[in-house]
């Protein structure tokens, strides 16, 4: 009976999400889902993807959080539409959250939006929101053995981000393993190593941003 429950729940959360997609593509959005732990960088790296894309493209963001709007204000400062989610203890976005917040978000000016999902390597890679990619920013100061101990999450992920790479002198962190465990879960992932902070390698998200958008629109 249980897994019947369980079932239920994420059908239900399926038939949403793809009422979502459908709303995206009607619209000629690229939803793109931002997962992470605690702490590795979805809001840095959301503002410095909004800054590289300012006359190139039209950017809107959902933040996900438990509580508070911190990141959300840091973020419309940047002159992009961005509406706020407060789970209220929930440690995911799901797709039903996801279709309320679309209520106020104008995608008719909205080219891609960036979904940030609540910092957690577990639940939000069961939760379909209506995507069409699944990025994952893993920094190195959480070490390089996140790959064996959330293998769902990184199974799911289009594109792996390791964030903070300008830690790397100071950290026990091997770049070439890491790669090759996440490669042994998701063959077909591909992987940036970045820094929000020095920029390094940003501007090849940027560009592989740029080229689903063409993709689509082709």
């Amino acid at each position: 009976m249980e897994i019947k429950v369980v079932k239920d729940i994420l059908g239900a959360n399926e038939q949403i999400a793809q009422k979502n997609r459908q709303l995206f593509d009607s619209n000629h959005v690229l939803a793109v889902n931002l997962m992470s732990s605690p702490g590795a960088g979805k809001t840095s790296l959301i503002l410095e993807t909004i800054k590289r894309l300012k006359g190139k493209t039209r950017v809107g963001v959902v933040e996900g959080d438990i509580s508070s709007s911190l990141d959300a204000e840091a973020i419309g400062k940047e002159g992009v539409p961005v509406v706020q989610i407060n789970t209220g203890g929930e440690c995911h976005l799901d797709a039903n959250m996801t279709s309320t917040a679309l209520g106020s978000v104008p995608l008719k000016d909205v080219d891609l939006l960036l979904i940030e999902n609540v910092g957690n390597l577990v639940c939000p890679a069961e939760f379909a929101l209506g995507e069409h990619k699944k990025i994952l920013i893993s920094s190195t100061p959480e070490g390089d053995d996140k790959p064996f101990k959330y293998p769902l999450m990184f199974h799911e992920a289009d594109v792996v981000l390791i964030n903070k790479i300008d830690l790397l002198p100071y950290l026990k962190f091997n770049t070439d393993a890491f790669s090759r465990a996440i490669k042994g879960i998701n063959q077909k992932v591909e992987i940036f190593p970045i820094s929000c902070t020095t920029g390094e390698g940003i501007e090849k998200w940027v560009s592989w941003l740029l080229t689903q958008m063409s993709r689509r629109q082709s």
